[in-house]
């Protein structure tokens, strides 16, 4: 699958190395005020990457998890490893076998990635599997991709680090797809991300399968209310049936 070896290449890190931490901690910040998660609790950061967003949740006193399929990706989040705080690898399609979660948190469009919806739903009915209990809640912070591809930007470049990213984007198969190629050091190489373009009916759709339901749902990280054509996000908070 494409992302087994593009989010563990280095030039995925090199070419996203610049994340917005403010962005990330103002989301965190709203979305602890709204799900109200007890003293201590234990969270899973499922799809965390190098663990930004974990990072910041242990700050908050939380015990948290980040959990990835990338060995490179933990690797370097398991620099900031410290009590309540640990990494590991692990494909989200599979139940984490690390005891049960107050919460579990997939987020900036960590889902959507495989090829058929048994495997979407087989991350969403792992993730039920972690919740403690009806309390417990799913929170799936994802693109709006209706505005996504009504703005689609088709091609660019970027240059980082004195690589020339060339970069294409499209729509196939109900997928948005960036395609990457560049070239260093004389080597050719490209890449390829392709995300499910769900719309709030479909996650309502999986959800429903997986036995949980939407509680709230919201459009941006400042979790202003949800528009279709509008909201640059779909932040989804949700809790099993």
């Amino acid at each position: 699958m494409w992302f087994a070896s593009w989010f563990d290449s280095p030039y995925y890190h090199i070419l996203y190395q610049h994340r917005d931490e403010a962005e990330a901690q103002f989301f965190i910040d709203n979305l602890l005020s709204e799900i109200k998660l007890p003293e201590h609790a234990r969270l899973l950061d499922l799809a965390c990457g190098k663990g930004r967003h974990s990072i910041y949740l242990h700050s908050k006193g939380f015990n948290v998890v980040g959990a990835d399929l990338s060995p490179e990706s933990i690797a370097a989040a398991n620099l900031s490893k410290t009590e309540g705080l640990e990494f590991v690898v692990h494909d989200m399609r599979e139940t984490l076998k690390m005891g049960d979660f107050d919460a579990v948190l997939n987020l900036f469009t960590s889902f959507g990635y495989f090829n058929s919806e048994d495997e979407h739903l087989a991350v969403l009915n792992a993730a039920k599997f972690l919740i403690v209990n009806k309390k417990g809640v799913l929170v799936i912070d994802f693109m709006n991709a209706r505005k996504v591809i009504k703005n689609l930007l088709l091609s660019e470049q970027k240059e980082v680090q004195g690589i020339v990213f060339n970069i294409r984007r499209f729509v196939e198969n109900g997928y948005i797809v960036k395609e990457i190629s560049f070239t260093d050091k004389g080597e050719s190489y490209r890449f390829q991300e392709r995300v499910r373009a769900f719309s709030l009916a479909d996650f309502q759709d999986l959800l429903t399968k997986a036995g949980m339901q939407i509680e709230k749902y919201f459009g941006n990280y400042a979790l202003a209310t949800y528009s279709a054509d509008n909201s640059d996000r779909l932040i989804i908070i949700a809790r099993p049936c």
